[in-house]
């Protein structure tokens, strides 16, 4: 999946500064055509040679199947994409239709191995590693080579603070992940904001501290309203999740004894820095996460109607090894796991002009809608970067070169991209750090229709934010345990 580039401006100058988003790129290997597009109009342009040259008109028109098909493949879009590029998807989907991989039902009989995630898909290869020294869950994912831990967050209303203290937060925030960029062994940082219907622990708390139990008919009648009560709210929970990358960290590992406990180790030390920078970032972190209350979050995320009793009972699906769903069936621009229905959108392209650091409070803001949105960022090392952004000019000038000897006349989407490139040079240069964002919005619903509508809306506030969004297809199941689950996995 293509990811979006953005810089972060340092200022602090007590004033609100708007920021700009990286266009996406979309310039190919030659005058704008991928390589896929390359292929099949060279498979074309070969057949109308060679049937030129063996039979001249006549051949011509017997092979025009040929020719045509590989016109249309080259150049007729479809949803955003030419036909070419549909042909990976449409056939990994067959692909697992063949296969029976859109069903996952849970053995129940059979218990799992000891330490692996009760989930479907890719992500059955996770698996759990306590860390005795923090209490927290780490999740090691051995096909990315990464372990992963996770930390919720608590802050006050961005929009509610005046201009001055957000840009404050901004620049804060900017510093933190600067740390990300400079460490060169973080993978990525997700993070994930989810909408959940209100427990209701909150009250119970306020009234076990405050409130007076005598046994009459009034506590009682009280203590039951509050009990009744929680669940018609809705609040919001944020987490940060951070992934070490333990090939790039290998030497740091050996030396800190090897295996999962080395690497658990060195993932100790960027947490304690990552929790240095929340704090001085005005972020109020809390412990790291438990295996049960990541089981929570897993199991609330398949299975939303029982979110707020797991949150109520605290003693209840706090096992990783029964977190995951127990049914899950998959669709071309859907699933449906347990009780609710999910689709998952990808933010594809970020606003274009310049905006203010609140600009995600319609989408975020949104009320009367279960959905979680995931922001994964992955830092780029400084040479990688530089690498990236000189291939990028070469590729610019050479196609700007190609255009001018076809007499092709130059595209302002074109000149806005490479100005795109100059700025992300300039600010490398400089010492900013430079990072690829990936939005994913993951909504869910009782009902197929009830589903249909919150997309929609979810649609509608991507656009108050203008931002585009588009729906994944074909790879539903696996896009929603990026986007729903705190993992700090890619798709």
């Amino acid at each position: 999946m293509a990811r979006k580039h953005s810089d972060h401006d340092q200022r602090d100058d007590g004033v609100l500064t708007p920021a700009k988003f990286s266009r996406l790129t979309r310039r190919g290997v030659l005058l704008g055509l991928s390589l896929p597009q390359l292929i099949t109009l060279g498979a074309g342009v070969l057949s109308v040679v060679g049937a030129l040259y063996a039979g001249g008109g006549v051949l011509l028109v017997y092979t025009a199947p040929v020719w045509v098909a590989c016109a249309v493949l080259t150049w007729v879009p479809v949803g955003g994409r030419k036909l070419i590029e549909w042909l990976p998807v449409a056939f990994r989907w067959v692909w697992r239709v063949t296969g029976g991989q859109l069903l996952y039902r849970r053995t129940v009989v059979k218990p799992r191995p000891a330490g692996t995630l009760a989930l479907p898909g890719d992500a059955a290869n996770l698996r759990e590693f306590l860390d005795l020294e923090t209490g927290a869950a780490m999740i090691h994912d051995p096909h990315a080579n990464t372990l992963t831990a996770i930390v919720g967050l608590s802050h006050p209303a961005f929009v509610l603070l005046d201009p001055g203290e957000q840009e404050r937060r901004v620049t804060a925030w900017g510093r933190v992940l600067a740390t990300a960029c400079r460490s060169g062994r973080i993978a990525r940082l997700q993070v994930t904001e989810r909408t959940l219907p209100d427990s209701g622990t909150g009250l119970a708390e306020w009234w076990a501290e405050h409130g007076t139990d005598d046994g009459s008919w009034t506590a009682t009648t009280y203590g039951e309203l509050i009990e009744r009560a929680g669940p018609a709210g809705e609040r919001h929970a944020t987490t940060l999740s951070l992934a070490l990358d333990m090939k790039n960290s290998s030497r740091q590992i050996r030396t800190a004894g090897g295996g999962l406990r080395g690497a658990a180790a060195v993932l100790r030390q960027e947490m304690t820095t990552l929790v240095a920078a929340l704090r001085a970032a005005d972020l109020t972190p809390s412990e790291w996460l438990t295996p049960g209350e990541v089981a929570v979050i897993l199991r609330g995320a398949y299975d939303p109607a029982i979110a707020a009793t797991l949150e109520r009972h605290g003693e209840l699906g706090r096992d990783l090894a029964t977190a995951g769903p127990v049914a899950l069936t998959e669709s071309w621009d859907h699933l449906r796991s347990d009780s609710a229905h999910h689709a998952v959108l990808w933010i594809s392209e970020w606003p274009r002009s310049m905006v203010y650091p609140g600009f995600l409070a319609p989408l975020l803001l949104s009320t009367g809608i279960q959905r979680t949105f995931s922001l994964v960022c992955t830092p780029i090392r400084s040479d990688q970067a530089a690498r990236d952004i000189r291939k990028k000019k070469t590729e610019y000038i050479s196609d700007a070169a190609q255009r001018a000897k076809i007499g092709q006349i130059e595209d302002a989407s074109q000149t806005a991209e490479y100005q795109d490139v100059l700025q992300q040079e300039a600010d490398l240069t400089a010492g900013h750090g430079v990072l690829r964002y990936t939005g994913l919005i993951s909504v869910s619903a009782p009902t197929v229709d009830e589903l249909e509508a919150a997309v929609s809306a979810v649609e509608q506030a991507a656009i108050q934010a203008s931002c585009e969004t588009r729906r994944l297809v074909g790879q539903q199941a696996q896009a929603f345990a990026v986007a729903a689950l705190p993992l700090c996995r890619s798709v």
